[in-house]
């Protein structure tokens, strides 16, 4: 019970961490200003990991790589703890290790996929409800790209904007090809 509680705790914080250090990825990658409210939150909650990384790995073709790594060590450093605790793939040892570095991974491509529907699904709905809100505009510009894709495919119909429900069927099916991952990687099945 304590074991599931602490999971729990150190889970949601450690994926939130991470999906800070993501949204600060995605943002830096698509050029989305910082200058509002989510922006200088995301900021403020990475700072102090982001800057002093930065002058150890550098960035490349104008990603943040310091951001996106970070994302992988906290989701990798819970995933030891959780691997060590349980004895899974061989509990607290190299092999165990080596288990929740790809783990880590996996948890790491997981947020990455939720911080894309989280973003789709308020584009969405802040374009129907306040498209002049002043935070439209970043979930837009964040959202545009995934669905792009989409927009070429999918004509709209009535007026409606079908794109997001295809762009986040296509989404679930990554969450659930990296369930059977992650499932077949630490437990063999």
């Amino acid at each position: 019970m304590l074991i599931s509680l602490f999971t729990l705790i150190v889970g949601t914080l450690c994926d939130l961490l991470a999906l800070a250090f993501l949204a600060r990825f995605a943002m830096q990658w698509l050029r989305v200003p910082f200058r509002n409210p989510l922006g200088r939150f995301v900021l403020a909650l990475t700072d102090w990991a982001v800057l002093p990384l930065r002058k150890v790995v550098p960035g490349l073709f104008g990603l943040d790589l310091a951001s996106l790594l970070l994302a992988w060590l906290v989701q990798t450093l819970f995933m030891s703890v959780v691997i060590g605790a349980s004895g899974v793939q061989g509990g607290a040892t190299a092999a165990g290790f080596g288990a929740a570095l790809l783990a880590g991974l996996i948890e790491t491509l997981r947020l990455a996929i939720y911080l894309a529907m989280g973003v789709i699904i308020m584009s969405a709905v802040l374009s129907w409800v306040n498209p002049h809100s002043p935070i439209a505009p970043l979930f837009s510009q964040l959202a545009e790209p995934m669905l792009r894709p989409f927009r070429r495919l999918i004509p709209p119909i009535g007026g409606v904007d079908l794109s997001p429900i295809a762009a986040l069927l296509l989404l679930q099916a990554g969450l659930l090809m990296l369930r059977q991952a992650s499932n077949l990687m630490l437990f063999g099945s």
